[in-house]
């Protein structure tokens, strides 16, 4: 960095969180070792931030916002954020959403829209042995770039259904993790799939019912949040009862974006809040717990009267390849294995869009190699629920082969 300042915010945040012991007394000492109080040095090299003049902070942050750009120099953006108080809420001013920045900073961009003219390049890993599925933003055009973590996923086979836990940590995908954000949840054929929320996508929106909701502790739900199941997709895959063999044909019922957004001009639903304490830290995100007694209703899809108001995506459909006996679709590259898992989706026709919204890509997914896959994404979804739709393509369906 050229400004000379990334080193002097980033020793504060380490500052405050080192200290050494003693080895005559046991006592812990400062890192300074000048013979005062660790927490008197904390608070002098927090007052001088503190004092800072607004305008100068702000400047300061707008140069490292801007200079930071990429991942793995954009962990000093965050770590700007955990300097204290101001410093955040001036972050929080600075740093646009994904849509506006193209830029992946804190974990709640995995919650918000992509970009609206380019896509979002991810890679999922697959752990057949664990059943576990990694999300990394792509930091370069190879594609077997290991990436930025985002998001890992871990499926549970129930006697009725199949759930996928979706969470920001890799090491730690329990409901009751404050890591948790959501599941994707199937019928028993893997023909259905409802992808749930651990937060609302918008206000006004109506958690899924539940017989039993588990209390978790106040720090890990957002003030003023409840949390609940929050319905923000519905996913049917079209059954082939003759047999033939064939792509997959597969419908997306988006219940929290509005068939609108795709339109311009349109506008979809997007989280805001995130809460940042380290560099490493990820938000305190509600969990939640539901009957199976509910999976029923929630997979027999929104009712009509959302239907109506909901984005509807579908899968493009492919063209036969005389030449190499296949079905081909132009993934632009980024996929380079056949399988039938590849789709790419696009706004349905009765979502109302025309002309070129009509057949823009909004998702596309494929396969790169043995456990390795591209997940592409636009406005107006999220990595989350892209992510969550992906997942539901790995499902075994039972009807639809």
């Amino acid at each position: 960095m050229k400004f000379g300042l990334k080193s002097r915010s980033r020793r504060v945040v380490q500052d405050s969180a080192v200290a050494v012991t003693d080895e005559d007394t046991g006592k812990m000492k400062n890192r300074y070792g000048d013979g005062k109080n660790m927490d008197e040095n904390i608070t002098e090299n927090y007052c001088c931030w503190l004092n800072l003049p607004s305008e100068l902070m702000r400047e300061v942050l707008v140069k490292i916002e801007q200079s930071e750009s990429k991942w793995p120099e954009r962990k000093h953006v965050v770590a700007c954020a955990g300097v204290c108080k101001s410093w955040r809420e001036t972050i929080r001013e600075v740093v646009k959403t994904l849509e506006n920045s193209r830029k992946i900073t804190f974990p709640i961009s995995v919650k918000q829209p992509g970009p609206r003219d380019s896509l979002i390049q991810c890679v999922i890993k697959r752990n057949s042995s664990t059943q576990t599925f990694y999300l990394y933003l792509n930091l370069s055009q190879a594609l077997d770039d290991d990436g930025k973590f985002l998001l890992a996923a871990r499926k549970y086979r129930r006697a009725t259904c199949t759930d996928y836990i979706i969470s920001l940590n890799a090491d730690d995908m329990s409901k009751g993790s404050g890591t948790y954000i959501g599941k994707l949840r199937s019928n028993f054929l893997g023909t259905k799939f409802v992808v749930y929320d651990a937060l609302p996508p918008h206000l006004g929106v109506k958690m899924a019912k539940s017989h039993s909701t588990r209390m978790v502790g106040s720090k890990q739900i957002f003030p003023g949040v409840p949390a609940s199941n929050y319905p923000v997709a519905h996913i049917s895959y079209e059954s082939n009862v003759m047999g033939a063999r064939g792509p997959r044909r597969m419908q997306c019922i988006m219940d929290a974006i509005p068939a609108s957004a795709v339109k311009p001009g349109g506008v979809a639903p997007a989280q805001m809040d995130f809460h940042v304490s380290s560099v490493d830290s990820f938000p305190h995100i509600p969990s939640f717990q539901s009957e199976s007694n509910d999976l029923d209703k929630a997979l027999s899809g929104p009712l009509d009267g959302q239907r109506d108001r909901s984005l509807v995506l579908r899968n493009k459909a492919p063209r036969w390849h005389e030449q190499l006996q296949c079905w081909c679709l132009n993934f632009h590259g980024r996929v380079i294995v056949a399988s039938v898992k590849n789709f790419q989706l696009v706004a349905s026709p009765e979502s109302g869009t025309v002309g070129s919204e009509q057949g823009k890509v909004i998702l596309q997914f494929g396969k790169v190699g043995k456990d390795v896959f591209t997940m592409d994404y636009l406005y107006p979804i999220s990595a989350f629920q892209a992510f969550a739709i992906s997942l539901s393509s790995f499902d075994t369906k039972i009807a639809c082969e």
